[in-house]
């Protein structure tokens, strides 16, 4: 299951990122975003979702919400 069906308020951890691209993993990496990490969605919003990860929140778009399988 990616971020994009999970349910408001609910934290799951994640499981692992899918992307071929360097940057972008490295990006996530930088915010704490990586395999065995709590994550929360706290909204969706039409063009992606709200999500908290250790003590920021994040707006990301659908297709990183797709990459990110918890």
């Amino acid at each position: 299951m990616n971020l994009l069906n999970a349910e408001e308020g609910k934290e799951y951890i994640i499981q692992q990122i899918e992307t071929d691209d360097e940057e972008l993993d490295a990006f996530l990496f930088s915010l704490g975003c990586y395999s065995g990490e709590p994550i929360t969605v706290v909204s969706h919003l039409k063009g992606g979702c709200v999500v908290s990860i250790k003590d920021g929140r994040y707006n990301i778009d659908n297709q990183l919400a797709e990459a990110i399988i918890i």
